[in-house]
């Protein structure tokens, strides 16, 4: 039988109306009671998941039920009528103390550290629902959206130091800023080729961060530093895509990494950070330009970058790909984008069919601006980064993004993403292409893929 909801709540009588829902239905209680008397997920039976499922969706179907209805209520009761500017770990756990049982706590989180991807509950699908609601809501959505757009309290801690010294070194990435107004980000995770963990999205939002706000920065440069890997020891890599590693590991959440990503530090080199600066009246964000230099490879989430780039340069020896339907998980925002680049027949088959695009062919120039050999890309690079220091530049990427990228159309696909994800995230086929990569003795993050 279906619970019928509660009229209509304004924001301050929400919370009351989503602990009405859940004690009329009792399907929260149940899910927690049945939990409680199963195994883990790895050590249940067939029938145990089975019952675990049945449950979870009739849950899950409450909480859409619900978000669907009243998601601006619950987004306004969370931000104190949209005066605070939560970001998304932050919103999920004020959601979590306000909406009892609407999304996991962070002590239900935490107490699954650790654990193994297929060991977890799946408990992001419910942020995942949350999420989804808030980010199709116009008002809601476009305010979590420009609240992810602040820059972090990390950056702006380490401002004063790089306004200073021109220099920022961060654990996945170095920041220098030279006297040519050039904001120089090298991604130096050498040991694993660049692969993205949770480790280098902070520290590449706080780098972004950092070039965006600096005064002294015109244009940015991202690439790939020198492997000590031993396949690549010594020459470049641009980006082996997510840590496989950390993914099997469970060490790949939904919020602090896939969402957090696509929302943070990327979305700001498309939109720029959100900040208060003179110019606000006419330039709400502090943009710049952007350009990416590829060496050797671009897989995955590196190839997902080089959409947002204003100037993209490859040398001839390397190759792009995106082996989403391989891995198992969505590609990110490059499922908007991609085809936008190439045309939809060779968007799926580089998405779906998993084909790699080498730079020494013709159809890599849908996705590149310039090929060069290995040993000219010092010097392509410093060209192209001249061409771009332009206030004219400026004002037009501002406008060609605005064209191609609108800001309600990125807003609706991130909403679905942040479900679909979610439950890509649990899904049997990822938890086991995931345990491939469980073997801690294993020598690479991207050995299947490159």
């Amino acid at each position: 039988m279906t619970t019928t909801l509660p009229a209509r709540p304004l924001h301050e009588d929400v919370q009351h109306a989503w602990q009405e829902l859940a004690t009329a239905s009792g399907v929260i209680a149940r899910v927690e009671d049945l939990l409680t008397a199963l195994p883990a997920p790895g050590a249940r039976t067939a029938g145990q998941r089975a019952d675990a499922a049945a449950a979870h969706q009739a849950a899950r179907a409450l909480r859409t039920r619900f978000l669907d209805a009243y998601a601006d209520a619950v987004y306004d009761r969370l931000t104190t009528g949209r005066t605070l500017r939560p970001r998304l770990d932050e919103l999920l756990e004020a959601a979590a103390d306000t909406f009892p049982g609407l999304v996991p706590t962070v002590a239900r989180l935490a107490a699954e550290t650790g654990l193994v991807q297929a060991d977890k509950e799946g408990h992001e699908i419910d942020q995942g629902i949350l999420l989804r609601a808030v980010l199709r809501s116009p008002t809601a959505g476009e305010h979590l959206l420009d609240s992810m757009l602040r820059p972090t309290d990390r950056a702006l801690r380490m401002l004063p130091e790089f306004t200073r010294t021109g220099v920022a070194e961060l654990e996945a990435v170095r920041v220098e800023r030279r006297d040519d107004g050039v904001a120089r980000l090298s991604m130096c995770r050498d040991d694993c080729l660049n692969a993205e963990d949770v480790r280098q999205v902070d520290d590449m939002e706080t780098a972004v961060d950092l070039a965006l706000l600096d005064p002294a920065t015109r244009v940015a440069l991202l690439r790939g530093g020198r492997m000590s890997h031993p396949r690549h020891r010594g020459r470049r890599v641009f980006s082996a895509g997510i840590n496989l590693k950390s993914l099997s590991s469970g060490g790949i959440p939904l919020t602090g990494f896939l969402l957090r990503r696509e929302l943070g530090y990327i979305h700001k080199i498309v939109r720029g950070v959100l900040t208060d600066h003179p110019d606000q009246w006419h330039a709400p964000r502090i943009e710049k330009p952007w350009v990416a230099a590829v060496d050797g490879f671009a897989i995955g989430g590196g190839m997902q970058l080089l959409l947002v780039f204003d100037h993209v340069l490859a040398a001839s020896d390397a190759y792009l790909s995106l082996p989403a339907a391989k891995e198992g998980i969505i590609p990110g925002v490059a499922n908007f984008r991609l085809a936008r680049y190439t045309g939809p027949r060779l968007a799926r088959q580089i998405v779906l069919g998993g084909r790699r695009i080498r730079a020494s062919e013709p159809d890599a120039r849908l996705l590149v601006d310039e090929v060069v050999e290995p040993e000219d890309m010092d010097a392509a690079v410093e060209r192209s980064l001249a061409r771009l220091d332009s206030e004219a530049v400026l004002a037009n990427r501002r406008m060609l993004n605005l064209a191609d990228e609108p800001g309600d159309a990125f807003r609706a696909y991130l909403a679905e993403f942040a479900l679909q994800q979610s439950l890509r995230l649990y899904s049997e086929d990822v938890l086991d292409k995931a345990g491939r990569f469980a073997d801690p003795t294993a020598k690479s993050t991207h050995i299947e893929r490159s």
